[in-house]
Parts: structure tokens; sequence; C-alpha cells
């Protein structure tokens, strides 16, 4: 079973991860962007990069994906793993929709719906997608705006891609309000897991 957990800059999505692992001692967890392969690390220097080109960007997030796939996902699932991952496609067409829609030199119709389709061929749906749900003001100001994702205006952006995704495909989301103090948000984040996952 996939399980990811998704949600804009400081909704605290890796507190989270961190600390159901306590809980679920045998499950993979893993992150995206991966922080153990040369993918993941062209994609950090891409987020330090505040003039890297949209496209390009996208793609070295998909080529992470891809590798994150083939390496982690694929064969944890095989073993019949609990996977819990920090973020997942769903991060990539959310914020990566938000910068080819901010572009002035893309004439892309619906971006977020690119970015989608672009991972289709090959991707792997989670089997349940938590969403913490931040206002992009409290994002921002949890998160200290220390890179060009983590700024309220263009949270806002990235929002209103979440909110498409979950109206799509509301039986894989799980909505919950981040706005709250962490200790209840990692309750309410068990109480969901305790439901779904076998």
């Amino acid at each position: 079973m996939l399980v990811t957990l998704e949600g804009l800059d400081g909704s605290g999505k890796t507190t989270v991860w961190g600390a159901l692992q306590e809980s679920y001692p045998d499950a993979t967890f893993t992150r995206e962007p991966t922080d153990d392969s040369w993918y993941g690390e062209a994609v950090y220097r891409s987020i330090e990069d505040a003039d890297a080109d949209p496209l390009a960007e996208l793609f070295l997030y998909t080529a992470d994906h891809a590798d994150h796939l083939s390496r982690v996902i694929e064969p944890a699932i095989g073993r019949g793993d609990l996977v819990i991952s920090d973020r997942y496609s769903d991060s990539r067409f959310a914020y990566q929709g938000a910068t080819l829609a901010a572009s002035d030199r893309l004439a892309l119709e619906d971006p977020l719906e690119y970015v989608v389709d672009v991972h289709e061929p090959f991707s792997i749906e989670p089997d349940l997608t938590i969403y913490l749900d931040v206002e992009p003001e409290t994002g921002a100001e949890r998160a200290g705006a220390t890179n060009k994702f983590e700024h309220a205006d263009y949270l806002a952006a990235v929002r209103d891609n979440y909110e498409r995704l979950l109206e799509r495909d509301p039986d894989r989301f799980a909505r919950i309000d981040a706005n709250r103090e962490p200790a209840a948000v990692l309750e309410a984040v068990k109480d969901v897991l305790a439901e779904n996952v076998p």
C-alpha cells in the first residue's frame, strides 16, 4: 500500500512523517525530492536557484520521481510493504503546475494537466493521500520563506492546484486541518491511517 503525505510548505508533513515512523516501524519511509541520489541533488540545487527554468526544473523533478519509483517504491510494494512518502507526484502537479503557470515564455493551456500528463505513462497512483491543509500565509510563516517556493502568494496558487486535485479524486484524498497544533494534526493523521491501513 502506498500512502503519501501532501501539503504546502509549512503544513507539518515532514514532522508528521517523522513521528509516524515510531507507529509503523516495519513500513518503508521515503520522500520526494529524494535525498540519496544525484537526481534529488539536482532538484535541491534547482530549488536554490531563483532563476531556474521552470520547464527544466519540472523534468529534474520528474527524473527524480522516475528513479525513486524504480529504486525504492516499486521494490517496497513488491515486497508487500506499507510505503509512506513525504511528498509524491501530487506535489509536482501542484507546485510545478503553479510554476509553469507563472512563466511568461510558456503557453500551456492548463499547466497542471500538462504535468499530470507527463507522469501518466509511468507513475504509480497512491492508495491514500493525506492532505495537510494550511492557509498559505501560515505555511509561509512557518516555513520561513527560505526559498522561492515558500512565499504566500506562490503557495496560494499551489493550494488552488491541490484543491483541483482533491476535486478530481476525492476518494483517494483525506483532508486534515493543519492550521492546528502539531499534536492534534498528528492524531488526526493516525486516525485516518488506522481506518485505511490493513
